[in-house]
């Protein structure tokens, strides 16, 4: 057995369907913006439990999608054989972001504190955020020694609800008014 680290990968899109009759196949992007899927490099699929390397080697932006040609599949019968497949990345190839920014999943599980009659009190860990068109929001829900146990809902705000982050402590601090929500 191996010592090396295994690498954590990152789900980025899925293989929806064919395109044509040459190899082609639709990919709902999970990227934002949906042309960022193609810069990465490195996808993978998972098949029976086990990654291998998919390689893309054309792209074609497709009414609201994003349409791609498997590398050495020619027809449509291979082609099919991708559907439904997610494709994944190596966490390696995010690109670094600038100072201040974060992927949603460095958000993912950080505490979330807030002022509240003048202490600072935990409301509670980031379970995941959704996007709403007009912000992201924070689902923060409750843990051991937050406030109450009730799951919330915070507009991810950066200058505004979103008063810090900080990573390394995993502590995110609000300016959000418990008895609002």
């Amino acid at each position: 057995m191996s010592g090396a680290a295994v690498e954590e990968m990152l789900v980025v899109g899925k293989i929806t369907g064919c395109y044509g009759l040459k190899g082609w196949v639709k990919i709902h992007s999970y990227t934002e913006p949906l042309e960022n899927f193609q810069s990465f490099g490195g996808w993978q699929t998972m098949r029976q439990g086990v990654f291998k390397a998919v390689k893309f080697d054309a792209f074609k932006r497709h009414g609201k999608g994003l349409v791609a040609h498997i590398a050495e599949v020619d027809d449509r019968t291979r082609a099919e054989s991708y559907r439904g497949l997610e494709v994944s990345i190596p966490a390696s190839h995010l690109p670094e972001l600038p100072r201040g920014e974060y992927y949603w999943r460095d958000l993912q599980g950080l505490q979330v504190w807030c002022q509240n009659g003048g202490d600072r009190v935990l409301v509670g860990i980031v379970d995941h955020l959704i996007e709403t068109g007009a912000n992201d929001v924070l689902v923060v829900k409750s843990c051991e020694h937050s406030v109450d146990m009730r799951e919330r809902l915070i507009p991810y705000l950066p200058g505004n609800t979103v008063v810090r982050v900080d990573i390394e402590e995993a502590v995110i601090e609000v300016d959000w008014f418990l008895d609002e929500d």
